[in-house]
């Protein structure tokens, strides 16, 4: 169990219209919860963003262009995760297993294969058994629940060590609106759209369009703002169902007061949910944000917070809790950012350590490591240069993540 991860997994809301079920398929492991299934009732909204790889999963590419069509108004829609194979760089084969498993759920629960959602995650390259997963799936189907999310949850898990979830509620207009997420993730962590495998359901009254514009536009400060390793997965998924059975009225104006709550209880879920896989980063023993301020530009600002993150020097440092700001200085240098040495300014908490072309005055070896010590560590950039910001978050790089991927197939 990671030393960061949550006392308990939290007591998610059930989300009307919405039902679960797992099972143990044996798609790697045999006895191994690895399947997991959604249901989510006629007319929902369906939202979502994807990893920009251009060797994404199968399953991937199948969710973009499902999405991209108009969906009939009654149909429903479900979701099927798998753990344990990705069938990512699987070929023909790939998308064939696809319409095999999304084929069977469409058959099972009686609407069309373009509103069953697929989503893998585990080994790449290696076929997806998809004949265990069809096996199971009138099991599952037999079983779903709307209290079956945290079961959900452990089903998608891979490398991590617990399942993740989140939840808000907010008032809308004539009623209460729940969100309610789950994730998973802790290593190939560098997402470059959202991140890893994220489900999040709501009852809201809310269009498609008007959901994915909300999403959209809130990925860029949450699960684009993580990183674990630098790497960007293959099969990358954040989908976003909402029910429409809230009492409180369709979200119908982005201006109004309850979209802005609204967006503003996603957001909540979407960065509870990213900071959670972080924290179960591979080997993860500490959290820490990258605070860079008065950049330039928005673009110098991520480009910063980002070298900084990435780097293999700064991320051993403080696994070993040495307050080496050198290595943020030359992350710095390295990002290909406008930087002006002289006005440069790092600190460690509300340490200042560095500033002006050099350590500052009063410096204290002893004080920035015992800072150091500390589970959750915020290093801090001022570039002195204008007026943008962007914070990041990443963990430490120790060797059980060396342990866990050298092992990972084999």
């Amino acid at each position: 169990m990671s030393p960061l991860a949550p006392a308990k997994f939290p007591d998610l809301p059930e989300i009307a219209g919405v039902e679960f079920a797992s099972a143990a398929a044996g798609v790697k492991y045999a006895g191994r919860t690895d399947v997991m299934l959604a249901r989510i009732a006629p007319g929902a909204s369906i939202a979502g963003v994807f990893t920009t790889s251009s060797t994404r999963a199968a399953c991937v590419l199948d969710c973009q262009e499902k999405l991209a069509m108009r969906a009939p108004d009654d149909a429903g829609a479900a979701i099927i995760v798998n753990s344990g194979n990705a069938n990512a760089f699987t070929g023909k084969r790939g998308q064939e297993s696809v319409d095999k498993v999304t084929g069977a759920v469409a058959e099972a629960l009686d609407m069309p294969i373009s509103r069953v959602f697929s989503s893998s995650t585990g080994v790449i390259g290696e076929p997806l058994p998809h004949d265990k997963i069809v096996a199971v799936i009138d099991s599952l189907t037999q079983r779903l629940s709307p209290a079956g999310i945290e079961d959900a949850a452990r089903a998608i898990m891979t490398t991590d060590t617990y399942p993740k979830g989140a939840f808000a509620e907010i008032q809308g207009e004539g009623g209460k609106i729940k969100i309610a997420g789950i994730a998973k993730g802790s290593g190939m962590i560098a997402p470059n759209m959202a991140t890893m495998l994220v489900y999040i359901f709501t009852d809201a009254k809310i269009t498609p369009a008007r959901l994915q514009k909300m999403l959209s536009r809130q990925v860029d400060d949450t699960f684009n703002a993580i990183t674990v390793d630098s790497d960007t997965s293959t099969s990358d998924a954040l989908i976003v169902a909402a029910t429409g059975k809230s009492d409180a009225a369709e979200i119908a104006d982005l201006r109004s007061e309850p979209a802005k709550a609204f967006e503003a209880g996603l957001r909540g879920v979407m960065m509870d949910l990213a900071h959670q896989v972080v924290k179960d980063g591979e080997g993860a023993t500490k959290f820490v944000e990258i605070r860079v301020t008065r950049a330039r530009s928005n673009e110098d600002a991520h480009k910063i917070a980002m070298s900084i993150a990435n780097s293999p020097l700064v991320k051993t440092a403080i696994a070993g809790e040495d307050a080496n700001w050198g290595r943020v200085v030359a992350a710095v240098g390295k990002s290909g950012a406008e930087a002006d040495r002289d006005k440069l300014k790092i600190s460690f908490g509300d340490m200042v350590v560095a500033e002006k072309g050099w350590r500052v005055p009063d410096y204290s070896e002893e004080a920035a490591s015992a800072y150091m010590k500390n589970d959750e560590l915020v290093i801090g950039v001022d570039l002195g240069l204008g007026r943008a910001s962007k914070s990041v978050w990443t963990c430490d790089l120790t060797h059980r993540y060396i342990d866990i991927n050298a092992d990972y197939r084999s």
